[in-house]
């Protein structure tokens, strides 16, 4: 009998530990069906670009951005709007920026090492090789207040009231590439700048915007801006510089070396020169490079 019960509990003892070892088993196979890094894929990489561009472009490059932001969540696009020299500035002391935008070539030939070394008298290089484009055309215009009191209605009008004196031109500053095309204009028709500025005829802005807000005001009897931002502010040019006059105006656009998301950076680039990007420049003045 004695036999006969310690057998009894042996059986009794092995079905036991199966029935443990199986429900083991069939927990740890149950966890593995359901463990979150089998089932659910990495999140997509939030980027923040920095864009510096042009004051002219403040209008147009923030409803593209808009619009870019929509179609790339994932991208927060974060812009610096200010004089192209200004800009470069910045740039060159090491601000942030992934993609630079210029509304003159001079500022960016001064941060690309390929450049002429006349420009690119400091040796930067500053500009991704190979991601640099002309971007876009824009045109320079004359304006004037509302109501045009000293009756000013094409640049040879303005040049020869200049010559005479009692007119006040507001123009940009000497580092600000519509100051720049403003003085080719001046060349072109032999005008003096610094005797103009000392006799009074000639006040500066510190960019574009600043120059457009001087004719708004009607501060001054006229102003050179670019076509764009007359457009924007609402004002009717009453005449448009020639290439002759002043060249052509071309925006420069780069990927910064620096930049810690070029290929995003490339990709928003690539973006501005889409035709749905394109429309909206097209609709203020601008047009194709």
């Amino acid at each position: 009998m004695k036999k006969i019960c310690s057998l009894v509990m042996a059986m009794v003892i092995a079905l036991n530990t199966t029935a443990c070892g199986g429900s083991a088993g069939s927990n740890a196979s149950s966890a593995e069906s359901v463990s979150p890094s089998s089932s659910s894929a990495p999140a997509a990489e939030k980027v923040e670009l920095v864009v510096f561009a042009a004051a002219s472009m403040t209008e147009t490059l923030t409803k593209i951005g808009e619009q870019y932001q929509k179609a790339e969540p994932n991208v927060k696009l974060t812009f610096n709007f200010d004089s192209s020299g200004t800009l470069k500035t910045q740039i060159q002391e090491g601000a942030g920026c992934d993609l630079f935008i210029s509304a003159g070539q001079k500022q960016m030939n001064q941060l690309d090492i390929t450049a002429d070394k006349t420009v690119n008298t400091e040796g930067l290089d500053m500009i991704s090789k190979g991601s640099r484009i002309n971007l876009l055309e824009n045109k320079v215009t004359l304006c004037v207040p509302k109501g045009n009191p000293k009756k000013i209605n094409s640049f040879d009008e303005l040049a020869k009231k200049l010559s005479s004196g009692g007119v006040l031109m507001s123009m940009g500053n000497s580092d600000v590439p519509v100051g720049q095309y403003t003085q080719k204009i001046l060349s072109y028709y032999k005008l003096d700048e610094k005797a103009l500025a000392k006799s009074g005829s000639i006040t500066y802005g510190s960019n574009v915007k600043d120059v457009t807000t001087q004719i708004i005001e009607g501060s001054v009897d006229c102003g050179v801006v670019y076509c764009t931002d007359a457009f924007s502010a609402g004002l009717t040019p009453v005449d448009y510089a020639t290439a002759e006059m002043c060249g052509q105006v071309i925006y420069p656009a780069a990927v910064l070396k620096a930049s810690k998301h070029a290929d995003a950076a490339k990709a928003f680039l690539d973006y501005l020169t889409t035709d749905e990007a394109m429309t909206v420049f097209k609709a203020v003045g601008f047009s194709k490079a």
